[in-house]
């Protein structure tokens, strides 16, 4: 994961000689804590479609969402930057918003129409990187509001689960986790909405990068 925010923990992060983040290569404990939350996500669908255990799915989420917190933390905290973390972590984000939302729609537990939101907005947000590519750049950054709809989702997550069945517990968590639900989703379209307009005013003003003859593929 990419650990935000360094010197707000007071933690000095090694650098190269040209001033880039050194890189501690692919073998480090954030990126194995990130590499477990991937392999958690199979888990989780054979726990919701295949075995209906849910209690042991609702453990899953939270851990890896409490895992997701702590491998930014050990980041900053073991001096551990590494490229492939910046893959991984979002990785894993999106394998877990693609595949609780479409379990629960399995089970009964979300309408198809969330899944199609959910999926929609990422489709159309993904069909606006070659614009960035072309103009010479990388993907736009994560806006904070864009950060805590995502969370805002994850906590729903867990919590519709829990909400789901006839106990007096299920009976409580029910309307809160479709709330949060709710909140979530607004606020996951709105940023979509966001990037969106974000992309269409960088091709209105920015040329398009064009490669040297001979530099094409081979």
């Amino acid at each position: 994961m990419t650990p935000p925010g360094d010197e707000a923990v007071g933690v000095e992060m090694s650098t190269t000689q040209d001033g880039r983040r050194a890189d501690s290569g692919p073998l480090t404990v954030p990126n194995l804590i990130s590499g477990l939350r991937i392999l958690g996500v199979p888990l989780f669908l054979y726990l919701v479609v295949g075995a209906h255990a849910d209690g042991w799915a609702l453990a899953v989420l939270l851990v890896s969402g409490a895992s997701d917190w702590v491998d930014g933390k050990l980041a900053r905290l073991l001096d551990q930057y590494s490229r492939l973390g910046e893959l991984l972590d979002p990785v894993a984000d999106r394998l877990y918003m693609a595949a609780v939302p479409i379990a629960f729609a399995v089970r009964g537990i979300l309408p198809w129409w969330v899944v199609g939101v959910l999926i929609a907005r990422e489709l159309v947000l993904a069909a606006t990187l070659p614009l960035y590519r072309s103009r010479g750049l990388g993907p736009p950054e994560v806006h904070y509001l864009g950060k805590a709809a995502t969370f805002t989702l994850m906590i729903a997550m867990p919590v519709l689960l829990a909400g789901f069945g006839d106990s007096a517990v299920a009976t409580t968590l029910h309307p809160w986790g479709w709330a949060l639900l709710i909140w979530g989703l607004g606020l996951y379209v709105w940023t979509g909405l966001m990037y969106v307009a974000q992309a269409w005013l960088t091709a209105r003003t920015l040329p398009r990068v064009h490669r040297a003859a001979g530099s094409g593929a081979q």
